[in-house]
């Protein structure tokens, strides 16, 4: 099973590699960077690092991808397609297979851990020491430069729309 997991996921990481590449679209391009990161995290889980993956499906795949949409949206250099063209397709139909099947897995899953739902289980492993003594050092001891940070990206986006926003009428406005 383990072989199963590593194989399908560097897959994913690899289709997502050469999307990234190959795709004119940079929309496109972000979405394939998303199948990437999102096989890395399927590594770490696999690993037992599940703060890793967290962390990785959380700041990478959603905020700094998110950034990416942002910023190719915002300078526009994604190109208008017409709609009522479907380039795929296959894309609809596959996307209700793979819907059903995400739902079975999650029924499935719901079903098979109704029984265990509120016990605690003691599995040797040792708590969840380390993250608490991640989340005290970074919002204790070091949170004024996470607020820092954040204040520096929020002015990092201003600055990029300051920048980018077009003049109307040859007066910026």
């Amino acid at each position: 099973m383990e072989l199963l997991v590593f194989v399908l996921a560097s897959m994913m990481v690899l289709a997502g590699a050469v999307g990234v590449i190959a795709y004119r679209n940079p929309v496109h391009a972000a979405l394939g960077l998303v199948l990437t990161l999102f096989g890395i995290a399927v590594h770490f889980v696999s690993m037992e690092a599940h703060f890793l993956a967290a962390v990785q499906v959380i700041v990478y795949a959603g905020a700094i991808v998110v950034l990416f949409l942002f910023v190719i949206m915002l300078l526009g250099v994604d190109r208008a397609e017409d709609l009522t063209v479907e380039p795929f397709q296959i894309q609809r139909p596959l996307a209700v297979i793979v819907g059903v099947a995400i739902s079975g897995l999650i029924t499935a899953a719901v079903v098979r851990g109704r029984s265990t739902l509120g016990e605690r289980v003691d599995s040797g492993v040792p708590s969840d020491d380390n993250i608490r003594e991640l989340a005290r050092s970074l919002y204790s001891d070091n949170v004024f430069a996470f607020e820092l940070t954040s204040v520096l990206l929020i002015v990092a986006v201003v600055g990029t729309v300051v920048l980018t926003r077009r003049q109307r009428g040859g007066v910026n406005k």
